[in-house]
């Protein structure tokens, strides 16, 4: 299977290997290599999220938003340094869930553009 090989030696969690194995299940070779190649280009590593968000206890609050498209919230946190840090701390307590959910639509963009690729 072409996504196995795509993504064995990359950063990916168990629980999102699993979930991207059932979603490109029904993508022929070709379409799984473009799946591949767009969501890999767009996913985002939890662990870089956890360190954009440390960057909020220096006075960069909200970077970690706006690397997840999240826009308004991260121009809120940034103009209220991160809700006077709670929101920050709660943010890095929960950056895998952040990045999962994030990677989850990111999937859901790619799979809907590889189906449209013969």
């Amino acid at each position: 299977m072409i996504f196995i090989q795509g993504f064995e030696h990359s950063r990916i969690t168990p629980e999102e290997f699993a979930f991207l194995q059932q979603a490109t299940a029904s993508l022929d070779e070709n379409q799984q290599r473009y799946f591949t190649s767009v969501y890999y280009g767009k996913r985002r590593n939890p662990q870089d999220l956890m360190l954009a968000t440390l960057l909020g206890f220096v006075g960069a609050a909200g970077v970690q938003r706006f690397m997840t498209d999240q826009i308004g919230m991260g121009l809120l946190y940034f103009f209220t340094a991160g809700f006077c840090f709670i929101g920050t701390i709660i943010d890095l307590i929960n950056y895998k869930a952040i990045a999962n959910e994030y990677n989850q639509k990111m999937a859901f963009e790619s799979f809907n553009m590889a189906k449209m690729t013969n």
